[in-house]
């Protein structure tokens, strides 16, 4: 497949050097293609886990207005 990109310069510098190791333009940017897609799928994300704590709460919380109601009266 052949078309037209612009590749920034710091991709061309390595491009460069990957040529001077022996690999063709085409080779050296499919190489650095092909590491920048297995680079982010070798690391799977981290599983989020929500941690809960007992704080000691005296007030039932669920009803968010009868909540406000009960900090309303205290003042």
């Amino acid at each position: 497949m052949r078309t037209t990109v612009v590749i920034d310069s710091d991709v061309a510098a390595e491009v460069e050097r990957l040529r001077r190791e022996g690999l063709g333009v085409s080779e050296a940017l499919n190489l650095l293609a092909r590491r920048g897609m297995t680079a982010q799928t070798s690391a799977p994300a981290a599983r989020y886990r929500h941690r809960t704590a007992r704080i000691g709460l005296k007030v039932d919380v669920t009803n968010v207005a009868e909540a406000l109601d009960l900090l309303d009266d205290d003042r």
